[in-house]
């Protein structure tokens, strides 16, 4: 910052000569504001013999380059103040009208140096109700003095953000309704409180938004169909956040046995949603490709909760137990995690149509804003479920859509920074699906031969030995 070009702020202090002791404070105080920027306006540097006193009391509001005034507040002044005796008397004259015609009320603020008997701070009577900076009590002084030193500045501690765009979905005439508001404050009351029917009232939940679902099955129409699909899952987001800010609330109290099967229930209560219904005999095979960008975009969430909080053991639950589909194509009524990604042809398109190189990955990013999950959880989730994938014998693909934010300088992932300790990676190995860091090693190693090995696009790659931290894991205690 060019330190010639800041305008300092210029600031008048009023206050009453009470003591030699009290003086002398009020002269460091000064210091201390001109050593923080401030161009301090005092009568001890800038009252001299033969200069017109009440044209310097004056000048705190006659002259425009003076932006604040400090009034230094103890018994003296605040007596002095209300009976117009002396300086500080003569000053009350000047600032009264100013602070009751409200001109500029950021201009003036007391400073309090002391208090009366009964703890309240000595003020003038014209600035009762206002709000103040405590000088008075010293153990505080430091925190209090930050206070007017930002206010001299006009540079508060809690800035108001600049408002926002209407969200999309409030935009939409047409958007679907859940209702799933009162079964959804249930759910959410019953976890944070540990009740007993804490699992009951999450699947009576659960139940709710899978039925409500329904709701937003797409009709395609004209125009293009990946605008109606981003759309779609733009309209789903308030209850998306209802379903987050459950699986958080999930996670902090530690899942349950019960809590972590009503979750499974859930996802696997999803997969019908993933193709058509049995009573659908025409359509376009993108046609479910909102419900597989929300059910996947769900799932990635859950881990990501589960991995914020190192609830490993529900995760591995859910990564080990298998889903049932009622509606099957090939005779497979038992499918693992992996049955929760599916590729969306809308998808393709639009990243083609965009110049994008995953439509998908830039809108699970895009949301992931201000849901109490950063998306370094979600990179997490999906790296720890491509592992999981490629550990399986018999390997069914998990593609990690957002990695492809992941570049050789980004931080290693917090799950394998920590997995250096072996005490970790004990915790994390059966979520894996591996016995021990030998085997995940030789595991990788083999994945390293053929395409599994390094997750690609276009122009990106990413090493799975580096992101993994291969040769880093176990290496402590």
């Amino acid at each position: 910052m060019n330190q010639d070009a800041v305008k300092h702020p210029k600031l008048f202090i009023s206050y009453s000569w009470t003591s030699a002791a009290h003086e002398e404070w009020v002269l460091e105080l000064a210091h201390e504001l001109a050593s923080n920027g401030i161009e301090v306006i005092l009568d001890k540097w800038g009252l001299r013999e033969g200069h017109d006193a009440n044209a310097f009391m004056e000048s705190m509001v006659s002259d425009p380059t003076v932006t604040k005034v400090v009034l230094i507040c103890d018994k003296t002044y605040a007596e002095k103040s209300d009976a117009r005796r002396g300086g500080a008397g003569t000053e009350a004259q000047i600032i009264t009208p100013e602070l009751y015609a409200k001109r500029d009320q950021s201009k003036f603020v007391a400073v309090i140096r002391e208090k009366n008997e009964d703890g309240t701070p000595c003020l003038p009577i014209y600035y009762k109700g206002r709000i103040y900076i405590n000088l008075a009590d010293d153990s505080d002084y430091a925190q209090q003095f930050e206070r007017l030193v930002r206010w001299a500045w006009d540079k508060p501690q809690f800035v108001k953000p600049k408002i926002g765009d209407m969200p999309l979905f409030l935009a939409q005439a047409n958007a679907p309704k859940l209702n799933t508001t009162i079964a959804f404050r249930r759910a959410l009351d019953a976890v944070r409180s540990g009740r007993e029917n804490a699992a009951a009232a999450l699947s009576d939940y659960f139940d709710v938004v899978v039925r409500e679902l329904e709701n937003f099955r797409l009709v395609p129409g004209s125009g293009d169909f990946d605008e109606q699909v981003t759309e779609n899952i733009e309209q789903f987001v308030p209850y998306r956040n209802e379903l987050i800010e459950i699986f958080l609330s999930i996670a902090k109290a530690s899942p349950s046995e019960d809590s972590t099967k009503s979750l499974h229930r859930f996802v696997e209560a999803l997969i019908p949603y993933l193709d058509r219904p049995e009573n659908m005999n025409s359509y376009k095979t993108d046609q479910f490709d909102n419900f597989k960008f929300i059910v996947h975009e769900i799932f990635l969430y859950i881990i990501g909760t589960l991995l914020k909080y190192e609830r490993f053991n529900a995760a591995q639950y859910l990564l080990d137990t298998e889903y049932y589909q009622a509606i099957t194509r090939a005779g497979d009524d038992m499918v693992p995690f992996t049955r929760l990604y599916n590729h969306m042809e809308s998808f393709e398109a639009r990243s083609r149509r965009l110049g994008r190189t995953s439509a998908r990955a830039d809108i699970l990013k895009a949301r992931c804003q201000a849901v109490g999950l950063d998306f370094r959880h979600l990179l997490s989730a999906d790296f720890v479920l491509y592992l999981r994938a490629a550990m399986t014998s018999s390997w069914a693909p998990w593609w990690p859509e957002t990695l492809i934010f992941v570049s050789p300088g980004s931080a290693t992932m917090e799950i394998f920074a920590r997995a250096r300790s072996a005490a970790y990676f004990e915790r994390i190995r059966g979520m894996l699906g591996t016995p021990s860091v030998g085997d995940f090693r030789t595991r990788v190693a083999e994945m390293s031969k053929d395409q599994r090995g390094a997750i690609g696009w276009r122009y990106h790659r990413v090493s799975v030995s580096n992101l993994a931290r291969i040769e880093e894991l176990c290496t402590r205690p």
